[in-house]
């Protein structure tokens, strides 16, 4: 009888461990969850960087000249210089 016991107790251990290990937080399934995340996280934050950097140039560019402010202004805001003569060209 005693016998029976000690080996309930070890089956229910053994069960207890096996969950902790494959369910529980810290385990199997946490742990690549986690990774998963963590990779995601890795390529925001590398797509930021890039765009970072693209408006780390922009800003470069727009600091060092009269030619890139211009050109900004053409673009986003439609302006012309004096004297130009503006074409606005239609697909049809």
């Amino acid at each position: 009888m005693a016998q029976r016991a000690v080996l309930a107790v070890l089956a229910v251990l053994l069960l207890a461990l096996q969950w902790r290990l494959w369910v529980a937080n810290g385990g199997v399934a946490h742990t690549h969850r986690l990774k998963g995340e963590v990779a995601a996280q890795q390529a925001e934050n590398e797509r930021l960087r890039a765009r970072n950097a693209t408006l780390d140039a922009e800003v470069q560019d727009l600091n060092s000249g009269v030619v890139a402010i211009e050109g900004r202004a053409r673009t986003t805001m439609g302006m012309v210089k004096e004297g130009e003569t503006f074409y606005l060209v239609v697909q049809p």
